[in-house]
């Protein structure tokens, strides 16, 4: 079995290695503004997957995406000669569409803001359907005694 916390130290390496070789060594043009995000690495160290966001249409996209797969050798063992395992793990590459989430998070916290002001304005102009006080107080059974009635307290009544 491995252990988590090295699984984890071996993705985060992996993640500052591809986004050290993707910076300094891949002159490839395709390639645009990318920033590496994530990486994942299976528990037995042999696949990597590693995910990426790049800024631009998706044209800029597209030829990432080809540039990454292009460059997957040298990446490949760049990383297996840094980590220094008997297999070096393969990379997959994963374009990771924060963005679009955020423009939908976006989305759905402006229709809950528009629905809570709606709310509030129907409320302003609400009032009680019924008396505003719908409960009993206790000075109104203290009225309700009649003088012939008898209250005896602190007696056992059998």
């Amino acid at each position: 079995m491995t252990d988590p916390a090295k699984v984890r130290r071996h993705a985060e390496r992996v993640r500052e290695l591809v986004a050290s070789v993707v910076r300094t060594q891949i002159k490839d043009p395709r390639l645009g503004m990318i920033t590496i995000t994530d990486a994942r690495i299976t528990a037995d160290l042999r696949e990597a997957t590693v995910f990426y966001t790049v800024l631009g249409d998706a044209a800029a996209q597209a030829g990432t995406a080809a540039a990454l797969e292009s460059a997957k050798g040298l990446l490949r063992s760049t990383v297996g000669k840094a980590l220094g395992l008997r297999h070096s793990p393969s990379l997959a590459f994963v374009h990771d569409d924060v963005s679009e989430q955020v423009k939908h998070i976006d989305e759905l916290l402006a229709s809950a803001h528009d629905a809570d002001a709606e709310v509030q304005r129907l409320a302003a102009g609400a009032h009680y359907a019924g008396d505003p006080q719908p409960y009993k107080l206790e000075d109104d059974d203290a009225d309700d005694l009649e003088a012939d009635d008898e209250v005896v307290v602190g007696q056992d009544r059998r």
